[in-house]
């Protein structure tokens, strides 16, 4: 740091000490030399492109080609085990009744629009995790007090899941209400 000056203005081709200066040559080495979005060069030492103002990509070596290649290869594989089991699961094969729990099934059976049933559905989870909190053990007065507080928030979000259903469910037309 004894190389650098204090005071003196820093011009625009030099870097401000000769620390930055092997710094910043060693990547502008392994970088393009001409812009991939409108294909003119980059100007000497510059990071950006003069024209466009995209930023200047590194090249990649084989290396960090090689790597991307076993990264794809991965991905290819992982996305072929996929298909495998979908196919497996699309060939198995359920017993009927499981057609009941089919989710347009319920719908239909309980006459709420899909919006309302996922409201339904989810302040039936905040009831179940209201009577789960039920099973915390308190050792002192102010864990007990915890435990309630947790019971009320979670009764609280069904109450609000359960409003939401309601306003969200489609009125009835009047053909279903002269009926």
């Amino acid at each position: 740091m004894s190389e650098v000056v204090h005071g003196t203005p820093q011009e625009f081709w030099r870097p401000p000490s000769p620390a930055d200066e092997a710094s910043s040559t060693a990547p502008i080495s392994k970088m393009a030399q001409a812009c991939s979005r409108c294909g003119s060069e980059f100007l000497l030492g510059s990071h950006f492109c003069h024209s466009c103002g995209s930023r200047r990509a590194v090249q990649l070596t084989e290396t960090t080609r090689a790597d991307a290649a076993a990264v794809a290869n991965l991905w290819q594989q992982a996305v072929d085990g996929c298909h495998a089991l979908l196919g497996a699961w699309r060939r198995a094969n359920f017993p009927t009744w499981l057609h009941y729990l089919h989710f347009h099934e319920i719908k239909r059976r309980i006459g709420l629009s899909t919006a309302s049933l996922i409201a339904f559905v989810i302040g039936l989870a905040c009831v179940a995790g209201a009577l789960l909190v039920g099973l915390l053990t308190a050792k002192t007065f102010v864990d007990w007090q915890a435990i309630q507080f947790y019971r009320a928030e979670w009764l609280l979000a069904a109450t609000a899941s359960f409003v939401a259903g309601i306003l969200l469910k489609k009125p009835e037309s009047e053909s279903d209400i002269d009926d």
